[in-house]
């Protein structure tokens, strides 16, 4: 690979994976743990991936007397699950949307983020048990619980009464982000004194996960109890979390890998008094409670209403320092390319010291020296005159940035067969959501204090004030657990209504459904920060949107195993708050000329369904218009974060979906699948760049020619061929061989900019090393999966699963990084991509008992 590629941060969409073909049938899917199948990736816990397998659901009580019958009577989409299962360690997302276009809602509530617009899988995870049935659709669709976004939607029901009756223990052994698993899950299913109680918990835990330095400690609860007082009241309750405490991998660039002789090095960790200790520590648990009113008033109508609660905590620690050294092992100036035409000797020292292992990795025990080596006197401490503070002042500590959410809402959605034709649902929900956002000090490393100014603005400004970060408590003295450096909540509050009417005729099916909202986000801040006083402190000004959304689709029966499908939807969406920003650390200012987005979708499906083949070929296009983009990053020549935003991105999302999969014996099948697109930037969107420590602005509507550059991050194309062998003695195995093309890096907006070009001519090589757009290699995997089953006395399951992916172990296979928005126009290699690699062979084995 060129090392001068560059790879945006991507995170795999969570996105539903069964088409929308058919609007009355709810379909059951499986979620495997995410952070077994792809944990190299370092976003694993944010976003997880379902894995589904769509069970044969019963449609004679919704079809009636219709003669052809309906499209998901039979088993499952072949095409959404290879998506999923096949293709998400490439990190490929289906028509390449990213997780703000997809729905996920527990019990009917929406569960994404409305901040930052998906949904965090994390927080439910190690609950597969209760999880793994879910309504699910990809793409255009309707819901009668909703209106999703044009990637689809995610329904999970976690009502008691709905949770398989019995008992299920299992345990599992992996050498992928954790080393074991146990999960234990009892549901009672409706008894009959009217109650219904399910339970699941779960433990996963290693000392070190695939990549060195890595560690993983996660818990996962779930109680959900219901009461039903009639055939029409039912009463339910449901909570649970997952607290996940995890040792995270850290991308680098391509010269630390070689240098290290892997390409799993982890810039994260160092040792300390000869123990392993990782500086990348995140730590989330998000609580999340519910209490839902059934109301059943009559047969074909429901009244569901939900109220939720949710809150806890989201944070993940770093090392930060005052006036000394970076002390991070792959920082640009500690690499051999650093010095290669000034200093050869100091080249060939540094890269010595890299192969011998005397460097590559954190510190600790040096960091710890420095701070005991710092005596120093804080005088008029705390904003109190007088007071002076001395001690050891620490010049590197480990911060834990916090992102703690609270949210509670409202939501209620009434649905009701009006006949044997007609279905009418019609919903409202409301939320309340507030994220503080702050820093506290984990860890002074054997320091007294830390000093809450900002270092960088202490050197530029002759101001003392200037320098202070909270100008309220101004030289705050900072120990361990206390905040500094910003302290903000960012708030957003939104409601909605949407509507949606189904026609099922005898050859014709059809939905039309809109929506209607009102969002509304600000800031306040609980600092007042001394480069920006009257900007940082107190609540901004309220952004409010009013936006809309409408979407239709039909499905034509050719005959009972063929039909014809098309949906369309055309939405406006209120911009993210957490990218509206420019810089919500230090002020309120927003994004010049905010707006709504604009999303337009449609797809054209063919369908095939029979005994022996199942098939879909798809052709869909998606324009996404007027989004913000936002990014922030360090800069050591200017010593602060520089913010990098931009208004006006659009995209646009065409391409082709198809898959097929084949009963060639009674015991032996085969399914192939293919998807390619064209995932493109549309436009030139305009730049605002600016940076923390000052309130210069460094550009304006500085143009940016994105136009006809590929959206980068993923796989635009993907295909796969697998065998399965099902023994009619309960087993079976599978092999699969994934092959990943069209894998692009997405462009660093500020390359290709007229600023980044002045001073060249077509000729010079900068001019096309700055434009050019790189592309990653190709790619081809093995997968192998397996199993055995045992049923004892007609009431006891015993199973056995073993899958192993990448089993050629192809090392060389990059999924994921970003380009470093900081360059140098002359010497792109300067600053060169940090990447990850697909991790090498790994398994998953999986013993259960169930009864």
């Amino acid at each position: 690979m060129d090392t001068s590629r560059s790879l945006r941060r991507s995170v795999v969409s969570a996105t539903g994976v069964v088409s929308v073909l058919f609007l009355s049938t709810g379909l059951h899917a499986q979620i495997v743990d995410s952070s077994a199948v792809n944990g190299n990736d370092s976003l694993a816990l944010q976003e997880r991936l379902p894995i589904f397998t769509v069970t044969t659901v019963d449609l004679e009580s919704e079809l009636g007397s219709q003669d052809i019958s309906g499209i998901l009577q039979s088993s499952r989409d072949v095409y959404s699950q290879a998506a999923g299962l096949n293709f998400g360690p490439a990190r490929y997302r289906i028509r390449g949307l990213d997780g703000e276009n997809t729905t996920v809602m527990i019990n009917g509530v929406a569960v994404n983020d409305p901040e930052a617009g998906w949904a965090t899988w994390s927080q439910w995870g190690g609950l597969n048990d209760v999880t793994r049935y879910m309504e699910i659709r990809t793409g255009n669709s309707g819901s009668r619980l909703g209106f999703a976004g044009i990637g689809g939607y995610s329904g999970i029901n976690a009502r008691a009464s709905d949770q398989r009756r019995g008992t299920r223990v299992s345990y599992a052994l992996s050498n992928r982000a954790y080393d074991h698993r146990v999960m234990a899950t009892h549901s009672t299913g409706m008894m009959k004194n009217g109650w219904s109680v399910s339970a699941s918990g779960s433990w996963r835990y290693a000392t070190q996960g695939y990549t060195e330095g890595t560690t993983f400690d996660a818990y996962a609860y779930f109680l959900s109890v219901e009461k039903k007082f009639n055939a029409k009241h039912s009463l339910g309750f449901v909570g649970f979390g997952a607290p996940v405490t995890q040792g995270r991998q850290g991308l680098a660039v391509q010269e630390a890998y070689d240098l290290s002789g892997t390409n799993y090095y982890n810039p994260n960790w160092g040792l300390q008094a000869g123990e392993k200790r990782n500086a990348r520590i995140s730590v989330d648990h998000k609580p999340m409670f519910l209490l839902s009113h059934y109301f059943t008033p009559k047969e074909g109508t429901e009244w569901i209403t939900s109220l939720y609660y949710t809150f806890g905590r989201d944070g993940q620690t770093s090392l930060n320092w005052y006036d000394a050294k970076d002390p991070r092992p792959d920082y640009y100036r500690y690499l051999p390319s650093y010095y290669e035409d000034t200093d050869p000797a100091m080249a060939a020292q540094l890269a010595s010291a890299w192969e011998n292992g005397s460097a590559g990795q954190i510190d600790w025990d040096q960091l710890y020296f420095a701070n005991g080596k710092n005596l120093f006197s804080v005088v008029d401490a705390d904003g109190t005159a007088g007071n002076t503070v001395t001690g050891n002042r620490s010049k590197y500590i480990v911060e834990d940035m916090r992102s703690d959410p609270r949210r509670f809402g409202l939501n209620s959605v009434w649905s009701n067969a009006m006949n044997e034709t007609y279905h009418l649902s019609i919903g409202l929900s409301a939320h309340d959501h507030v994220t503080h956002n702050y820093k506290v000090i984990s860890d002074l490393l054997g320091g007294d204090f830390w000093v809450d100014v900002d270092q960088f603005a202490e050197q530029d400004f002759l101001d003392p004030s200037v320098a202070q970060n909270d100008l309220n408590t101004t030289n705050r003295v900072i120990t361990e657990d206390e905040r500094f450096g910003y302290d903000y909540d960012m708030h957003v509050r939104m409601g909605q209504a949407f509507a949606q009417v189904e026609g099922n005729w005898q050859r014709v099916e059809a939905y039309a459904a809109g929506q209607v909202g009102v969002q509304s986000f600000w800031r306040d801040g609980l600092m007042r920060n001394g480069r920006f006083p009257d900007s940082s402190f107190g609540p901004s000004e309220k952004q409010n949107f009013l936006h809309y959304g409408i979407k239709a689709g039909a499905t034509y029966k050719i005959n009972g195993r063929h039909f014809i499908t098309a949906n369309g939807a055309y939405l406006t969406r209120p911009p993210l708050a957490r990218f509206a920003y420019i810089s919500p650390r230090t002020r309120d200012a927003v994004v010049p000329g905010l707006q709504l987005e604009k999303v337009a979708s449609a797809d054209l499906n063919y369908v095939v369904r029979s005994p022996r083949v199942k098939g879909r070929a798809t052709v869909y296009i998606a324009n996404i218009q007027d989004q913000v983009w936002s990014r922030s990053f360090y800069h050591d020549d200017y010593r602060t974060l520089v913010n990098y935003t931009m208004r006006g991105v659009d995209q646009s999302h065409m391409g082709v979906e198809f898959g097929t999969e084949v009963k060639v014996t009674p015991t032996i099948s085969t399914s192939i699948v293919y998807g390619t697109g064209q995932f493109l930037y549309t436009s030139r969107p305009l730049a605002t760049i600016t940076r923390d420590n000052s309130s210069e602005v460094f550009a304006t509507d500085r143009k940016i020619y994105w136009q006809n550059y590929r959206v980068g991050g993923m796989p635009q194309t993907a295909g796969s061929l697998s065998v399965r062998y099902n023994s009619p003695k309960f087993w079976f195995i599978s092999i699969t061989g994934n092959y990943f093309a069209d894998i692009y890096l997405d462009p660093n907006p500020d390359r290709r900019s007229a600023e980044a070009l002045d001073g060249f001519v077509v000729e010079d090589p900068q001019w096309d090393a700055l434009l050019e757009q790189t592309q990653l290699d190709n790619a081809f995997t093995l997968d192998a999966f397996g199993g055995k089953s045992w049923m004892f006395k007609r009431k006891y399951r015993l199973a056995l699963n073993v899958s192993v992916s990448n089993l050629l172990n192809n090392q060389e296979f990059t999924v994921g990084g970003f380009e470093q928005l900081r360059y140098d126009r002359q010497e792109l290699d300067r600053f060169p991509p940090k990447v990850s690699y697909l991790f090498g062979r790994t398994y998953f084995i999986m013993l259960s008992f169930g009864f």
